[in-house]
């Protein structure tokens, strides 16, 4: 297809995007601007000639890239296990051996003429960003200096036999005059960047290693000077920076946050400006050597055909695009890869909620998987957008997960984990012991093996119901309406499945107990003291299931402490969703009104909603990153999710009114219309930054991106949209309470 030529809709100014980078090479003592010299020396150091050790182990402190990715991608199949990202125009975060471990930092290319500038790619060019075809995840960035002197296109894949990440370069000179360019490459194996070594081959090859994983970068034409050393004492961009010339050869035996540097063999002139880097990977220096040179010989043409067919086949295997999303096309073809892509490639149906490290968290807790865990609440929200898009044996695949990986002996689940089932947080929520339960009805997993996990489950929920010590925004405590809705529906699931395996006092006990939530919920959530009506409306959280007790709440991120029944959401829609509440129900109707007031606005690519009242959780009023902030300091502040537009489409089919789905659906593909068609967790909004250059309202902020669970979002009310109801409601738990809904 034609690439899709646009500029990308984050085009927030430069400075902004590059505050707190150029803080970080600040405090490393790397230089910002450089003395002018000539160039000198040799173009390649002697083959053989001994590297001295570089100096200043360990290096300043290693950190992660922000998460806004512009671009994602891996093979798919099974046998390339490594994933690749895109942000401000270079390859960062790359996952491997699985999707919950990144161990590449960055890598990306500086050009100088040796005399008067050394620029590096992300601080020195424009960046545009180009989806190659709707019908794969290859993706290329076209870099351009702001200074005119010369631009870099860059095409990526992984190799589908192997893992290895390749990349298809050139690079121009704009000014008729060559240029020098080197590859400077951060190796941060085992999601850490602070254990690493590093060493060249005569034939110039950088290798590293962390003593239990391996990384080697091989390029064609190979690389010349080379050199490893450690960030802000010898690295290759401190040496280029300071004087335009890469004068160390270094080796770094000593584990440190090691940065590798190699100077490419092209000047930018015409016959000289095209190369191939390949970076492989394996479990020592030696198999990821072997693994980036077979990738090489294979080229890059070769590899990216297998590439570009394994995700083409899979497209076509999967439900035809729905009339609803016609207009969307792209943006459901990307969907589906992307929630295919975020499975791993070794624990089969582990699928993570982001491949990046949002905000704050990439600038600590390093050995901590965040966004690139495993939730049982998004990974269910995932498994239904599979369903949708027709790909039901990934749905059974995440089920078993659930089963088999995450659920504990007692029934529950962890707030998330890796990959291994080993807990990142340490919290629970309710609602992610009952979705499991949900799903495997819906998939008709219903036999003894599988109703052993379901009675565990429900049995957990049962005793521990129906308060919650987290609802689903992961920071509040007690009876909330959605999760609630979650236990509910899985507890009349689980009764359904109690029956068909013969027990029926356990099915009688689940359902008396979902009865008689659903007859309180109202009680326990909803005020009739309210600020904002003089009609019953429900809250976010109630932190003693009595709803007009004017109790504190103390919201998180630095919200405020205030009367909890200043406090709602939108998530309290899961009660129709799920089936546990009419669509009409008075109580839900009024608390729309209420949550519209309170929490939505509208843009030019829609409206869009809060996540909750006083919301913390997003960028400072500057557009800088989120961080941990005091209680009461309002520093950060919280913006839309399109994924709620999704969920109030998903209300709006129940309602009867298929227009107005339509439109949310549409708002958030034109929310994703940009040159990468990911899908953020956030959107700007009016409030400051949102309104000013560059931060447009409706349009992604610098937060997780792609989030999966929007995507399933995305391609669920399609799905909904085209089939005139919402398919993802449990029809036993609809006509348990509404027996006009039942289907047929």
């Amino acid at each position: 297809m034609t690439p899709r030529l646009a500029v990308k809709k984050r085009s927030v100014p430069l400075d902004h995007l590059r505050a707190s980078r150029l803080r970080r090479w600040a405090l490393a003592g790397i230089a910002i601007t450089a003395s002018v010299s000539l160039l000198v020396g040799p173009v390649a150091q002697p083959v053989g000639a001994a590297a001295a050790v570089a100096p200043g182990a360990p290096g300043t402190p290693s950190t992660w890239n922000e998460g806004d990715k512009d671009g994602f991608g891996t093979a798919r199949g099974t046998a390339s296990k490594v994933w690749y990202t895109l942000n401000d125009g270079m390859l960062t975060d790359v996952y491997y051996p699985r999707i919950d471990t990144p161990s590449i930092r960055d890598s990306q290319f500086v050009v100088t003429d040796g005399a008067t500038f050394t620029d590096r790619e992300d601080r020195d060019s424009t960046h545009r960003v180009e989806l190659l075809d709707n019908r794969s995840l290859t993706y290329r960035v076209i870099n351009t200096a702001r200074s005119g002197a010369w631009r870099l296109t860059k095409t990526f894949v992984t190799d589908p036999d192997r893992s290895t990440v390749m990349e298809q370069v050139r690079f121009e000179s704009l000014t008729g005059r060559p240029y020098q360019l080197y590859l400077l490459h951060d190796p941060s194996l085992s999601m850490t960047g602070n254990d690493d070594t590093g060493r060249s081959t005569d034939a110039g090859a950088l290798l590293s290693s962390d003593g239990t994983t391996g990384s080697a970068v091989v390029t064609r034409p190979a690389l010349g000077k080379t050199s490893s050393g450690y960030l802000g004492a010898s690295d290759g961009w401190t040496d280029l920076a300071s004087d335009h010339d890469l004068d160390g050869h270094f080796t770094a035996p000593t584990p440190g946050n090691v940065v590798q540097t190699g100077r490419v063999m092209v000047n930018g002139l015409r016959g000289h400006q095209d190369l191939t880097v390949a970076i492989g990977f394996g479990a020592a220096e030696s198999a990821a050597l072997s693994t980036a040179q077979a990738s090489l010989g294979r080229g890059f043409a070769a590899a990216r055909a297998a590439y570009d067919q394994g995700w083409a086949d899979y497209l076509a295997h999967l439900k035809p695009t729905p009339a609803s999303a016609h207009a969307w096309q792209t943006d459901w073809n990307v969907s589906a890869m992307v929630l295919a892509a975020s499975e791993d490639k070794t624990v089969r149906g582990g699928f993570v909620a982001a491949p990046a490290r949002p905000w704050a968290w990439a600038n600590s807790l390093q050995d901590l998987a965040v966004y690139h865990a495993v939730w049982s609440r998004d990974l269910y929200q995932i498994a239904t957008g599979l369903l949708a898009i027709g790909d039901k044996p990934a749905a059974e695949r995440a089920l078993d997960f659930l089963w088999d990986v995450q659920q504990r002996a007692d029934g529950s689940f962890p707030q998330n984990s890796r990959l291994d089932g080993t807990p990142v947080f340490g919290d629970l929520q309710l609602d992610e012991v009952a979705f499991p339960i949900v799903l495997a009805h819906d998939l008709g997993r219903t036999g003894p093996t599988d109703w052993d996990h379901i009675k565990r489950a429900a049995d957990f929920v049962l005793q521990h119901g129906p308060q919650t010590p987290q609802e689903r925004w992961e920071n509040a405590k007690g009876w909330s309406p959605a999760t609630i809705a979650a236990e509910i529906a899985g507890l009349v699931c689980a009764a359904d499945v109690a029956r068909a395996n013969g027990d029926l006092e356990r099915a009688a006990t689940y359902e008396r107990t979902a009865d008689a939530w659903q007859q309180n919920v109202q009680g326990w959530t909803a005020t009739s003291t309210g600020p904002y009506s003089a009609q019953p409306y429900y809250l976010r959280i109630t932190g003693s299931g009595q709803p007009d007790s004017g109790m504190k709440m103390q919201v998180s991120d630095g919200g405020p402490l205030i009367d909890e029944r200043f406090v709602v959401d939108p998530s309290f829609l899961d009660l129709v969703r799920l089936g546990v509440k009419r669509a009409d129900d008075p109580v839900i109707e009024n608390t729309l009104s209420v949550v519209d007031r309170q929490l939505s606005y509208s843009t030019s690519n829609g409206r869009f909603w809060h996540r909750a009242s006083f919301d913390g959780y997003g960028e400072k009023r500057d557009g800088t990153q989120w961080e941990v902030t005091d209680p009461g300091s309002n520093i950060t502040h919280g913006r839309g999710w399109p994924l709620l537009s999704g969920e109030r489409g998903e209300y709006a089919l129940t309602a009867g009114d298929g227009t107005a789905a339509q439109a949310l659906l549409d708002t958030m593909g034109r929310a994703a219309a940009d040159d990468s068609h990911l899908m953020a967790e956030q959107v700007w909004d009016r409030d400051p930054p949102g309104g000013q250059a560059g931060f447009v309202p409706g349009e992604p902020t610098f937060s997780a991106t792609p989030l999966a669970w929007t995507h399933a979002e995305f391609l669920r009310l399609a799905a909904n949209v085209a089939a005139g109801r919402d398919l993802e409601t449990p029809q036993i738990v609809a006509c348990r309470y509404h027996s006009e809904a039942c289907a047929g």
